[in-house]
């Protein structure tokens, strides 16, 4: 096959390289100036430091085969994320642990009267939690939820965490522990050069072409067998019924000399702080020195044109909405919609990867059978 791969991000590339691996032709082309997508690094001229420019990401999962795939391409460090929030004027440790909660109610609790102390304070409920806030009260009660999960969210997602999916509290664990490894996940790592490098390998194979700053043309896709398509689901059909909503991210860059923060990530949950979190980069390598540093101060704000799509809202409407762009996409013949814009929904590098891989094997069983190519690498709904 003569395969159109639309984005050079994570699933882009992995399955350009997976297809070539088979010796099928895979053209990617990327609108942005470099590839790697949203986890795209790069070094800092006047620090030397490494950046992550869409914001950090940590490589953590429990996918063995996606942790070789991975290594395969380049070096990973050892990383240990550790998160900090500033509330109220004192710093605590995230996620919610023992140390938190001995810190924020000037206690000396053990782990068994911290549960037992956290849950007098939980508000009772039956069934499913309906929303965010109300799984939220359930599982720490009023003090802790204001003061630490409250104000983020508000900001993160630009609406009360009463309108919002109880599914999102559950990537945010609580510990009655002092263990504030942010992540559990057996392989914790990030690459020692950075993602470009990593996803650049990835791309250097026979029988792939990239071609950075070029936007996708409907003409191009006649000139191939198919189209893998890593955009936005909606973006395709050119927004006909509407455009999905997301959250993006505004980043405000300083530097300084030495150390600014003492660690690579400051949430600040509090409603009067306009931003969500500072970003240290220097921290994401600490097998690197340097005597400068750079910060990033992340504000989220509702995407509109023009502007890169970080976070699928996935509220009632957009999920109204969503069923039709998807029944529209099942109507389609000679695409594939993959990753996190493709198919709508929030997902980590590991999963995208481990989707990638298995829509390459689909694709190449389904082109060796004569079927029809599958239309996602994972059900939107």
């Amino acid at each position: 096959m003569r395969v159109l791969v639309v984005g050079a991000g994570l699933s882009g590339a992995v399955i350009a390289r997976s297809l070539s691996e088979s010796g099928h032709r895979a053209t990617v082309v990327e609108a942005r100036p470099h590839i790697a997508g949203n986890c795209h690094t790069e070094r800092c001229p006047e620090t030397g430091v490494l950046v992550h420019r869409y914001g950090p990401h940590i490589f953590h999962t429990d996918d063995a085969e996606v942790w070789d795939y991975v290594n395969g391409f380049t070096r990973f460090r050892p990383y240990r994320h550790q998160v900090r929030t500033t509330a109220r004027g004192r710093v605590y440790a995230m996620p919610l642990n023992l140390h938190t909660i001995n810190q924020f109610f000037g206690a000396t609790l053990r782990p068994e009267e911290a549960r037992a102390h956290v849950a007098a304070r939980a508000e009772a409920g039956e069934g499913e939690a309906a929303s965010f806030e109300e799984q939220a009260l359930r599982m720490v009660g009023r003090e802790l939820y204001d003061a630490f999960l409250r104000g983020y969210t508000e900001k993160q997602w630009g609406v009360s965490p009463a309108k919002l999916p109880a599914s999102i509290l559950k990537r945010l664990p609580l510990r009655f522990s002092y263990d504030d490894n942010y992540f559990f996940h057996s392989f914790q790592g990030i690459p020692e050069e950075g993602y470009t490098a990593m996803v650049e390998r990835i791309l250097d194979a026979a029988g792939i072409e990239v071609h950075l700053e070029t936007a996708f043309a409907p003409e191009m896709a006649e000139r191939h067998d198919h189209v893998v398509w890593s955009g936005p689901l909606d973006e395709w059909f050119g927004h006909r019924l509407g455009r999905l909503g997301y959250r993006t991210l505004d980043f405000e860059a300083f530097r300084a000399e030495g150390d600014w923060q003492g660690c690579a990530v400051m949430n600040y949950p509090d409603p009067e702080v306009p931003f969500t979190r500072i970003t240290e980069h220097k921290h994401f390598a600490p097998w690197e020195e340097h005597a400068g540093t750079v910060c990033y101060r992340e504000y989220s704000r509702a995407c509109g044109p023009g502007d890169i799509p970080y976070y699928p809202i996935r509220l009632v409407a957009e999920k109204a909405l969503l069923a039709r762009y998807v029944e529209m996409a099942e109507a389609e013949e000679n695409v594939t919609f993959v990753g996190r814009l493709g198919t709508y929904r929030y997902i980590d590098m590991d999963v995208t990867i481990r989707e990638a891989l298995d829509t390459a094997r689909a694709m190449r069983d389904a082109a060796r059978a004569g079927d029809r190519l599958p239309r996602f690498s994972a059900a939107p709904l």
